[in-house]
């Protein structure tokens, strides 16, 4: 078969290709493939794990330097210090030397250990400083606490006397707690009363109070004020609120107990002396060493910072060098060696029409190398299934991303890509139709479009990256929008009036407004709408009756021929892989059922259309009834309900041919593959005809049949027949169940219908919702007058406008493309696509490196 030219109609031809590579230049020539991005490498060691293959220790290497370097993109974030952008840097996809691997490699383990030094110096001090605020701000309150202690000793005396269950300030033995002081200050000493002074996260104060008071059984005296300003964690970089609380109690032990409880809720304990002169020269100390202190952490943080910010200039770089360089490793570990010939062999998948450009990049790199053996480039044939790979383009990759979303195609088989650019936005349309709604639309996705670049280096949140990746889709669904607006005459739910109306309204004589009277209109004769719907039809009695009619038709029309043409294209199919089974057992007898019953139905809407009932003097027929009865009771048409001279006869034709169609399509084939499957076995061919067509389905890591390497010992031959062949066997199973056509019938034809009939009923929801969303802001705002007038039209038009983007743009436009997908999905694609095909997963520096830019950005 000759080669296809590029395009979306089918995937493109791929060759399997051998590659002999010296061991001397193997990197640089997997680089250099990686620029041009076209071959996806297969594994020839999958029986090896990935610490026996040879090139792990690179990969060890270069782990440890993207370690390295995720490590200083992580301390420029937590130090808020911009990182210059990967756009910023030229040629990001050229391959790196390999002497610049070793010079980032020894610089990033220089600068790590740079890094760390200060990070752990400054992490020290920082440390150390909210050690001194803590205590500072300890020895501040210590003060009070201590005065309001000492002036309630006499009351806490008096009630321990009273009270021998509260023995927190009784003494008995009256050891002294070390140390004399005069006066006053004696007494705490003299009671044998210790405390504990330190600080505490305030949102855990609550739990610390009930814990120690279940634990201690209330024998404490605790005081505690609230730091007003945040405390800054120098391990998590956050600000915390915390209290300054200190504890009285009676005996070591107890006070042993709270030192514990206060450490295990993540309390810090300071040292404070009772003697108020000594706290003062503790406070002077803390505030020298704070000064100092201070100084000392403001040099370390302006070193690193500038360290940092030295890296942040080179860091997306050396990030996309290791990522890439890391890549070309993992890849040359798919290759197998030949240790005869000190050759690296490949085997891998290409486009045909690259093979040229390959080979010149190779030559390329040899040539540049000083090598005089060439890389060897050998095409292979073989019976596996080659992957598919349709090249795509700013424009069509967000159709082609919806298609491959169901499915990948099989290789070579019709691409529903290409007719989607088209049906998916007009489907959409039909449902969303609306000239304004579509020209915001347009408008929002040009924008995108033509901002595009700088739009798609800044940060995207989930939402607005999903409308960016999907600005072709939506300019396309904004424009078909915009197109039947105009066949609909809507424009934010009011009349275009592009051309004179058809119809003119016929007023009696003395005819009041106020009278709530009918008005009839009449046509204008010899005159004909040239454009869509008469305009004349808005807000009037009959509108919502005519629309309805008029959509839910037009509807099934559109149904009618978008699976008419989805059928058409299983026949290109089966033609293109020589199936005639798949013409005769299925594309034939499934197209004349299909137009049997929905053929016929698109016709006598058409044929209902072209008749004035109403100038012959009959009333029209229905046909939802007739398509009903057209099963039940073929051949009896009911009084009243005949649409055309013969009908009973060509309905009784038609149900006869669908009839017919059923055991066709149900028996045909699997019988047919049945009798060539057990004519192939007593041929004596089972072996070599089995292998093949289980070798065009499996995966391309089964060796089955195959020399080593992979590589088969027979010719190429069309094998994609045979892979429909095995599938279909292998899916006839059990037997077939009997069942009832009429109700068959009639649930397939009201099953098939429904899909289709939400064109027409999601158009009139949209249409409804923004008459309402008129009527609520805008047409009330024009019942005011005067000034009061001005303000409410200025505020109902920015609710009008707000409601108008957020509900019949956004939520309405999403619900009208995830029903124009499931058309194409399970309506559409249903009746042609196999999407058994494996996906073209190319070694390309541009594709690995996308995520990691969008990270970098």
């Amino acid at each position: 078969m000759a080669g296809n030219k590029e395009s979306l109609f089918r995937s493109q031809d791929m060759t399997l290709t051998q590659l002999y590579v010296a061991n001397e230049i193997g990197r640089e020539v997997v680089s250099a493939l990686g620029e041009l991005g076209v071959m996806q490498f297969r594994d020839l060691n999958p029986e090896t794990t990935a610490f026996q293959r040879t090139f792990t220790q690179e990969i060890r290497r270069l782990d440890n330097v993207e370690r390295q370097l995720n490590y200083f993109r992580t301390q420029i974030e937590k130090n808020e210090i911009g990182m210059r952008p990967i756009y910023e840097f030229s040629n990001t996809m050229a391959a790196p030397s390999a002497t610049e691997i070793d010079e980032l490699a020894d610089r990033s383990q220089s600068l790590e250990q740079r890094i760390q030094s200060l990070n752990d110096s400054y992490e020290t001090l920082k440390r150390r400083e909210t050690e001194l605020t803590e205590w500072r701000w300890v020895l501040r309150e210590a003060g009070g606490f201590f005065d309001r202690a000492r002036g309630q000793t006499e009351e806490i005396r008096q009630s321990i006397d009273s009270n021998d269950d509260a023995p927190l300030l009784r003494d008995v033995e009256q050891q002294p707690n070390g140390g004399t002081e005069g006066g006053q200050q004696q007494s705490f000493s003299v009671m044998n009363i210790g405390f504990v002074a330190g600080v505490i996260p305030r949102d855990r104060m609550g739990a610390f109070e009930r814990i120690l008071w279940r634990t201690l059984r209330g024998n404490l005296y605790m005081n505690q004020s609230e730091i007003p300003d945040p405390i800054v964690d120098p391990e998590k970089n956050e600000s915390v609120n915390k209290n300054v609380f200190v504890i009285f109690a009676h005996g070591k032990e107890i006070i042993a107990k709270i030192r514990k409880i206060s450490e295990s809720l993540g309390a810090s304990i300071y040292n404070v002396d009772e003697n108020s002169e000594m706290r003062r020269d503790q406070i002077h100390e803390v505030n020298s060493r704070l000064q100092d202190l201070s100084n000392v952490l403001g040099n370390t943080k302006r070193t690193l910072d500038a360290e940092l910010t030295q890296i942040g200039r080179s860091l997306a770089a050396w990030l996309i060098v290791i990522k890439k360089e890391k890549s070309v490793y993992q890849t040359l570990n798919r290759f197998s060696y030949d240790p005869a010939r000190k050759t690296l062999v490949a085997e891998a998948w290409c486009p045909t029409n690259t093979l040229g450009m390959i080979k010149s990049k190779l030559q390329d790199v040899n040539d540049h190398a000083g090598l005089s053996v060439p890389t060897i480039v050998n095409q292979i044939k073989t019976s596996k299934t080659p992957p598919t790979y349709n090249k795509t383009n700013k424009f069509t990759l967000g159709f082609q991303t919806i298609i491959d979303a169901y499915g990948t195609a099989k290789y070579t088989e019709v691409n529903p890509g290409l007719p989607t650019i088209v049906t998916f936005p007009f489907l959409f349309a039909v449902m969303f139709g609306d000239f304004g709604h579509g020209a915001i639309m347009t408008l929002a996705a040009a924008a995108m479009i033509y901002w595009e670049k700088p739009l798609q280096r800044g940060k995207q949140d989930e939402l607005f990256g999903m409308a960016f990746y999907g600005r072709y889709i939506m300019l396309m669904m904004g424009i078909y929008s915009m197109y039947t607006g105009i066949i609909y005459c809507d424009v934010f739910s009011k009349e275009l009036s592009l051309f004179p109306s058809m119809w003119e309204w016929d007023f009696p004589d003395n005819y009041n407004s106020s009278s709530g009277q009918t008005i009839a209109a009449k046509r204008v004769e010899g005159y004909t709408y040239p454009f869509g719907m008469d305009w004349r039809w808005h807000d009037t009695e009959n509108d919502l009756l005519f629309s309805h009619s008029y959509k839910m038709k037009l509807s099934i029309i559109m149904g009618w021929a978008h699976m008419t043409y989805s059928l058409c294209l299983s026949y290109v199919n089966a033609r293109h892989f020589k199936s005639k089974i798949d013409i005769f057992g299925n594309f034939i007898p499934g197209m004349i059922f299909f137009q049997s019953i929905f053929g016929y139905l698109v016709f006598t809407i058409i044929y209902k259309w072209s008749i004035d009932w109403y100038a012959i003097g009959e009333s029209p027929p229905g046909l939802l009834n007739m398509l009903i009865y057209m099963f039940l009771q073929p051949g009896n048409i009911p009084d009243g309900e005949q649409l055309y001279p013969g009908q009973g006869f060509v309905q009784v034709v038609l149900v006869l041919a669908a009839v017919v169609q059923v055991p066709i399509m149900l028996f045909l084939k699997p019988f047919y593959l049945r009798w060539e499957h057990n004519k192939a076995r007593a041929q004596g061919y089972r072996g070599i005809g089995e292998t093949s067509h289980v070798s065009a389905l499996d995966d391309d890591d089964d060796a089955d049949g195959q020399q080593p390497n992979g590589r088969p010992s027979f010719a190429d031959s069309d094998m994609d027949g045979g892979a429909m062949i095995t599938q279909d066997i292998g899916g006839e199973g059990g037997e077939h169940e009997e069942f009832e056509f009429g109700e068959v019938m009639i649930h397939q034809v009201i099953h098939t219908i429904a899909s289709y009939l939400r064109l027409w009923a999601l158009s009139l929801a949209h249409q409804q919702l923004s008459i309402v969303l008129w009527e609520m802001t805008l047409d009330n705002a024009f019942s005011f007058t005067g000034p009061l007038g001005i303000f409410a039209i200025f505020v109902f038009f920015t609710v009008w406008f707000a409601l108008t983007i957020a509900v019949l743009v956004v939520m309405e436009g999403t619900s009208a493309m995830l029903h124009s997908l499931r058309l194409h999905w399970v309506e559409a694609m249903s009746k042609h696509f196999v999407g058994e095909g494996i996906a073209f997963e190319p070694f390309s520096f541009r594709i690995m490196l996308e995520d990691e830019m969008t990270e970098l950005k």
